[in-house]
Formats: C-alpha cells, sequence, structure tokens
C-alpha cells in the first residue's frame, strides 16, 4: 500500500515470449540508431570511405537478420504451446469420456460401417456374457437374434442415410438381443451416428428390460385373470337371478293367485248371516293378496324380466323404458333400429343390464326430466347412446364419488370386446355411448 493510502495497481505478469519480444526491440533500434549516427557523421566530414560503408551496411543487415530470427523463434514457440495445451486438453476429454463410458449403467456398443464392434463397455460385457477382447472386432449380428439380423442391418443403413443424429429404436416392436450363451432377452436402445474423418461410426445404448417385461406379463395376466372371474361372477349372479326370478314368479305368485282364488270360495259360500266385519276383513285379504302378487312381479322383473328370455331384447327395453317413466316421472324418447338382428343370450342380457344400470345412474345423481335412449346398427356394430339434460358433472366424464355403475358398464362392455365414451360438463347433462361389435352380441348362424 502507498503512503497515500491507495493500493497501487497489480503488475501484469510477462510471458517469456513477450519478454524475448522486449529485449529484442531496444537491441534493434540501438544498433540501427548507431548506424545511422555514424553514417551521418562520416557525411558531415566528407569522409567517404567505401570499405567503411559496406561495413555499415553489413551490421544493418545482421542486426535485421538477428531481429527477424528472435521473431520467428517466439512465434514458433507460441505456435508450440498453444498445441501443446490442444493436445493436453484433447487428452483430458478423451479420458473423461472414456470414464463416462466405462461407469455407464447402460450397455455402450460402437460400431463401424462394416458393422463391427469397434467399442464395447463393461455393461455390455455383463449384459451380453462376453468379454470385449472376445466382442470387439466381431460383426453386431453376433448379439441379435439370427431371425432379426438382415432387418436390423437394412435399418442401420438406411440410418446413416437419413443423417440423423440419433433415434430411439424398437418404436413399432420389442427388441430383442442375444446373450453369448444363446439366451434372447427383451431391450430397449437408441443409435446416433458420427463421422471420424471419412469414417462413420454407430453407437448404440442399450438396457436390458427382462425384468421390467415380466413384471409387465405378470401384470396382464393378473388383470385377464380378474376380468374372467368377473365374467365368471356376472354369469352366476345372472344364473341365479334368473332361477330367483322364476321361482317367484311362477311358485309363489302361482301360491298367491291359489289363496286369493280361496277366498273368494270362501266370500260366496258365506250366508247372508255372516257378519258383515267378517266380509270387509276377506275383502281387505284379497286387497292385500293384490298387492303382493304386484309386488312379487316388479321383484321378479327387477331380478330378470321373463320378457327377456321369452320376446327378447328389444320388447325387454321398451318394457325398461316405460317402467322407468312409471317410477320416476322422467320421460324417455326412444330410437331403436337393429333392422334384422338377432341378439345372442349373452349379448341381449348385457346391453339389458347396460341400459338398466344407466337408466339407475339418471334417476340417482342426473336430476334430470328427459333422457334419450338410442340403440342402432352401425358399421362398426351396434351403438347404444344414453343422454340425459340434467346436471351432468364437473369431473369431465366421471360423477361425483366412485361409481361402481359405470364400473360395471365398462366390465360388461370389454367382455364383449366394446367400448365405453363419456361426455359430460357442469350443467351440459350425461352422455353414455357403448360400442359393441356386432359378432359378439348376435346369434351365430349355425354351419350346414
Amino acid at each position: 500500500m502507498s503512503a497515500s493510502g491507495k493500493t497501487p495497481p497489480p503488475r501484469r505478469a510477462v510471458t517469456h515470449e513477450q519478454s524475448n519480444g522486449f529485449a529484442t526491440r531496444p537491441a534493434f533500434a540501438a544498433g540501427a540508431a548507431f548506424v545511422v549516427t555514424l553514417a551521418l557523421a562520416l557525411a558531415a566530414r566528407r569522409w567517404f570511405d567505401p570499405v567503411l560503408l559496406v561495413c555499415i551496411a553489413a551490421a544493418l543487415l545482421v542486426a535485421t537478420g538477428a531481429f527477424v530470427l528472435v521473431r520467428a523463434r517466439r512465434e514458433a514457440s507460441s505456435a508450440y504451446s498453444e498445441a501443446s495445451a490442444a493436445i493436453s486438453q484433447s487428452g483430458v476429454n478423451e479420458a473423461r469420456m472414456m470414464a463416462i463410458i466405462r461407469s455407464s449403467m447402460e450397455a455402450i456398443i460402437t460400431i463401424d460401417e462394416q458393422q463391427r464392434v469397434v467399442l464395447f463397455n463393461p455393461m455390455a460385457e455383463q449384459v451380453f456374457g462376453c468379454s470385449a477382447m472376445d466382442a470387439i472386432g466381431a460383426p453386431l449380428a453376433r448379439f441379435i437374434p439370427e431371425r432379426y439380423r438382415a432387418a436390423h442391418a437394412r435399418h442401420v443403413e438406411q440410418f446413416g442415410v437419413t443423417g440423423v443424429s440419433d433415434r430411439q429404436m424398437g418404436r413399432q416392436r420389442v427388441l430383442s438381443g442375444l446373450r453369448a450363451n444363446g439366451e434372447e432377452f427383451p431391450i430397449e436402445a437408441s443409435i446416433s451416428q458420427i463421422r471420424d474423418g471419412d469414417t462413420r461410426l454407430y453407437t448404440v445404448m442399450l438396457r436390458d428390460v427382462t425384468e421390467r417385461v415380466r413384471a409387465e406379463q405378470a401384470q396382464q395376466r393378473a388383470r385377464e385373470e380378474l376380468r374372467e372371474l368377473s365374467a365368471n361372477l356376472q354369469k352366476i349372479r345372472e344364473d341365479e337371478k334368473t332361477r330367483i326370478a322364476r321361482e317367484l314368479h311362477d311358485d309363489l305368485g302361482q301360491q298367491l293367485t291359489a289363496l286369493k282364488m280361496d277366498i273368494s270360495t270362501v266370500e260366496e259360500a258365506l250366508d247372508a248371516s255372516a257378519s258383515a266385519q267378517v266380509r270387509e276383513h276377506l275383502h281387505g285379504m284379497r286387497r292385500l293378496i293384490d298387492v303382493t302378487v304386484a309386488s312379487v312381479r316388479r321383484i321378479a322383473a327387477d331380478l330378470r324380466p321373463v320378457m327377456l328370455d321369452d320376446l327378447g331384447l328389444i320388447p325387454a327395453v321398451e318394457w325398461l323404458a316405460n317402467d322407468f317413466t312409471n317410477r320416476y316421472g322422467i320421460d324417455v324418447e326412444r330410437d331403436i333400429e337393429t333392422g334384422d338382428a338377432r341378439f345372442s343370450p349373452t349379448g341381449a342380457t348385457a346391453l339389458f343390464r347396460i341400459v338398466q344400470e344407466a337408466l339407475t345412474n339418471v334417476a340417482r345423481h342426473a336430476d334430470a326430466t328427459l333422457v334419450t335412449l338410442s340403440l342402432r346398427a352401425a358399421h362398426e356394430g351396434f351403438v347404444l347412446r344414453i343422454a340425459d339434460n340434467g346436471l351432468g358433472s364437473p369431473n369431465g366424464g366421471e360423477p361425483a364419488g366412485k361409481s361402481f355403475g359405470l364400473l360395471g358398464i365398462r366390465e360388461r362392455a370389454h367382455m364383449l370386446g366394446g367400448t365405453v365414451d363419456i361426455h359430460t360438463a357442469q350443467g351440459k347433462g350425461f352422455v353414455l355411448s357403448v360400442t359393441i361389435p356386432a359378432e359378439a352380441v348376435q346369434m351365430q348362424e349355425l354351419q350346414s
């Protein structure tokens, strides 16, 4: 720090090349000045010795040559230093890249234009069960199942022509690799390409997804088993409902009808001396039997409408719509056009239950005054559409809370290979569309 309290500016370091330049320039300038001064002095005395002038000229040329030589050495030294630094930095980058490749958790394989392996990292050794010493120089086809080799070679060639730097492989299908012991396994892979002079190199990064594929397959099998279980439970429920409905309709209904006839016989057998109170009790019993018979028929119809088995799907849906209007006071507009289609018992039951569940959801949640019911034959199969003018749902397709009714509709449609679409919005009503393939619900013609 100086006496004034201010810190003097730091001195800038001078490199070796700069010091050489700074030392050469003053020496050359001093020599040139000396020669010029001597020449002027001789000229002033009019002393022109030819030998002396030649010596002066030679001294000037030597000084100039020394300056040029020193400057050339300095520039050469600077260029050498820069080249050495660049080579050193390149070596550091290459070592860093190789360390990343060696420690990568993905298998990395680099091949040349002849699709021969030129790089095989440790993870590739682990995945394929093959050492890098055995892999380098070998064709890439060694690690591809035989049935895929020709197609893979064409794909790599086409990728090289495109000029795209990188691309994910196996989007259309799962790729397979081949271990050294002959075992095939699923992989995920991506490929990239670079040019190294006149040579094009391809680098494939891949990972073994055997465990993930196994987990997905196990999950898919569990899902299919659950669907089969659900379908079996639905069938058992329908069979049980059918049995109970027929017993209610046939056995209990017939017994109640017989009891009503017995009461009528007792009333006719009473003479005029019977009290009015007894006759009133008999009339009350008859009315109660009528109400009980109606309840039994309603319960049996809710379980399984007899007309669904006796008359078919369309009359059963018509009865269901009329019964819905009578119970809840909600009008149902119908647009049913199925042509001459003959529905199978399974298909008719599924469609009837979907309509029944959809109307039940309208009665419970929609607060609607009108329902439009449409069942039409289309090119892709049969399309069932049920729409209401109710409150709708703010959840973009699902009513508030867990809807087991919609879940049941989806399961029934899925069992028939169909799809379910829901469109709704707050205050815009609720629209349920179910599309079922025709072959899944129509009666199959017997082959002669």
